[in-house]
């Protein structure tokens, strides 16, 4: 992408405005740093052309990537060039979320997502010492309808396969529930009231939820009144 401008709007664009320039650099503000993690975050995204955005921004000097002590593969970090973006990325998730939400499509609705926002939000903090197993169930999906996270000390897992282990909270709902949930769109204890998310197990977890379970830090963002760019428009 070339616009033939020395403006540096055009130059930057000219890099950050690659297709999955911005998630990817959405998921290394948020912690992400292993390549398996950023695939997690970007499940639609395809290997080839996540290795070959994360070269344009190591040449751009926007991520430095450094080899793994004592393991395979590499981890991935913002430079200083690159935390300099941290604040685009935020004004663009509020922005986003006050003009550009509208009504969530079915096939926005990206599971993988939504499980590794919940891993990385979860309040650790405010669940009991020890081990912790809950399972998210989606009644309205058939592949990946269930995720189990394992809480130890100060690390959370995130795996679909049954890990064998007994489970201390059973959370169903239906996917679009938990994402509305997510968005803010639609208030936790509410959809509890309402039996639009159901937990069953540990009493004290479920009777804790809204303390653990960290939804979307923008979700106090509300919806633009569209009648004010109408307003804007017409003066």
């Amino acid at each position: 992408m070339d616009y033939g401008q020395f403006c540096p709007i055009a130059k930057a664009t000219e890099l950050l405005g690659e297709r999955w320039m911005l998630l990817i650099l959405r998921e290394l503000s948020l912690g992400s740093h292993r390549y398996s993690e950023l695939q997690r975050g970007l499940s639609r995204i395809s290997p080839s052309l996540l290795t070959k955005r994360l070269k344009q921004l190591e040449d751009a000097g926007i991520v430095v990537r450094k080899t793994q002590q004592g393991r395979k593969g590499h981890q991935y970090f913002l430079t200083p060039a690159g935390k300099e973006l941290k604040p685009l990325i935020e004004n663009l998730a509020v922005w986003g979320m006050r003009w550009a939400r509208g009504q969530l499509r079915d096939e926005e609705l990206d599971v993988e997502f939504l499980m590794w926002d919940i891993q990385r939000r979860l309040q650790i903090d405010e669940l009991p010492d020890g081990e912790t197993i809950f399972c998210f169930i989606f009644n309205d999906i058939e592949r990946y309808n269930n995720w189990w996270l394992i809480v130890r000390a100060d690390s959370v897992d995130l795996c679909t396969d049954n890990p064998g282990m007994d489970v201390d909270l059973y959370i169903r709902s239906s996917l679009r529930t938990m994402v509305e949930v997510w968005e803010g769109d639609l208030a936790l204890q509410a959809a509890l009231d309402d039996e639009r998310i159901d937990t069953q197990g540990n009493k004290q977890l479920s009777k804790t939820m809204l303390s653990w379970f960290g939804i979307n830090p923008y979700a106090d963002v509300r919806p633009g009144d569209p009648a004010l760019t109408r307003v804007a428009a017409d003066d």
